[in-house]
């Protein structure tokens, strides 16, 4: 529901009889990404389709919010799949602060998935206003134990997004809360986060928890490896306030992992979430990506059949906007599909299309913009509506 408006998922069986039809319907999918710091992406759908009906009320409109691995994953998956059910959670968070979470059981018997999502247990997000980070202590150890806890509850399959991450530990944090142990050359447990993989020696798996009978898919938009210019200390270690010697630290550190666990470091995406791609690999996962899973998981394929445009989105629409991220491969699947598309953001680091709009050119400022997305938000899906409108008026 969107503001008392019926507005079914990919997944119901809502399909309603116009009861009046001054120019044809169509069908029209909604499936942004969130707009980070904003707005979620089931608010942001809402918010598209409510300006969309107030000038087509007659248009069957779907919402199927996207995500690519970060930040509003598990709630594109729960918004989008019926029966869908939220455990909740109790876990460590990435300071060591006690923080109150849940991971998401999908319908079915087998396999019976589980999506874990880091940002919501491990995350950037959840470091407090008041809160120090060192970049060498923050750990994945809550996105484990969520795990964990998922496992516990019977799920033979788990599909892990792994964005949104403040941490650089290889995934050491992951594998301890699965029962492994990191030593150091005394034979003692290391510390959490990098700083404890700086001096690790040993790695014992004996207690390892082995992944489930259905395996475990990671889903994530970064094709980073672990080491290297482009690796997980040097491109993402400044985003997570790591200075110039902590990069550096942070990458020996790495390095150090990688040598003690014996797994390639060099795979592509195994630098995502401070190298917590390369710890779940070593566990046995796969790597995915994230939107493109996403995508087949909430049936954005079947929702495009016979529509007549997808509007997607993101705060900030850019050039990597297309390099695997959730807007680019809604547009991969409408361009498939012969489906228009209109793309809605916050701001554009590129050159707007003719069927696109910016928020902050509509509201006039990006204060304006911020200060009530959803209104711009919905004076976008009004514009939107109109435009089709008056081409199928032609």
């Amino acid at each position: 529901m969107c503001a008392g408006i019926p507005l079914p998922c990919f997944g119901c069986d809502d399909r309603r009889v116009p009861a009046r039809a001054s120019l044809p319907p169509s069908r029209i999918v909604f499936a942004p990404d969130s707009f980070k710091g904003s707005l979620d992406a089931t608010k942001v759908a809402c918010a598209l389709a409510e300006g969309w009906r107030s000038v087509r009320p007659d248009d069957e409109l779907l919402r199927g919010p996207m995500a690519d691995g970060g930040e509003g994953t598990l709630d594109a998956f729960a918004a989008a799949i019926p029966r869908a059910r939220r455990m909740p959670v109790t876990v460590t968070g990435p300071t060591g602060r006690r923080i109150d979470s849940h991971w998401l059981m999908l319908p079915g018997d087998r396999p019976r998935t589980a999506v874990v999502e880091l940002a919501c247990t491990s995350g950037i997000e959840l470091v407090g206003t008041d809160e120090t980070v060192d970049p060498l202590a923050t750990h994945t150890r809550g996105f484990g134990e969520a795990i964990r806890a998922a496992l516990a509850a019977g799920a033979t399959r788990l599909m892990l997004g792994i964005g949104g991450s403040v941490s650089s530990d290889g995934g050491a944090g992951v594998l301890t809360a699965l029962g492994a142990v990191v030593r150091d050359a005394q034979g003692l447990p290391v510390p959490s986060g990098a700083a404890g993989l700086a001096r690790a020696a040993s790695f014992d798996a004996t207690r390892l928890i082995p992944p489930p009978a259905d395996g475990v898919l990671v889903l994530s938009d970064v094709r980073a490896p672990l080491l290297g210019p482009a690796g997980a200390a040097r491109v993402f270690g400044p985003q997570k306030g790591a200075g110039p010697r902590q990069v550096e630290e942070i990458e020996r550190a790495l390095a150090r992992w990688a040598r003690i666990l014996g797994v390639a470091s060099d795979v592509p995406g195994a630098g995502a979430a401070g190298g917590c791609g390369f710890g779940l690999l070593a566990w046995g996962a796969q790597l995915a990506s994230g939107a493109d899973t996403v995508a087949e998981t909430i049936g954005l394929d079947a929702a495009l059949v016979e529509a007549g445009r997808v509007v997607t989105g993101e705060g900030s629409y850019d050039s990597q906007s297309l390099l695997g991220k959730a807007p680019g491969i809604v547009r991969t699947y409408a361009e498939a599909r012969g489906v228009p598309v209109s793309v809605v953001a916050g701001r554009f680091g590129v050159p707007a299309g003719v069927d696109d709009l910016s928020l902050v050119e509509l509201a006039g400022s990006p204060a304006a913009a911020l200060s009530d997305p959803q209104r711009w938000l919905r004076e976008a899906g009004a514009r939107l509506a109109r435009t089709h409108a008056g081409r199928d008026s032609v």
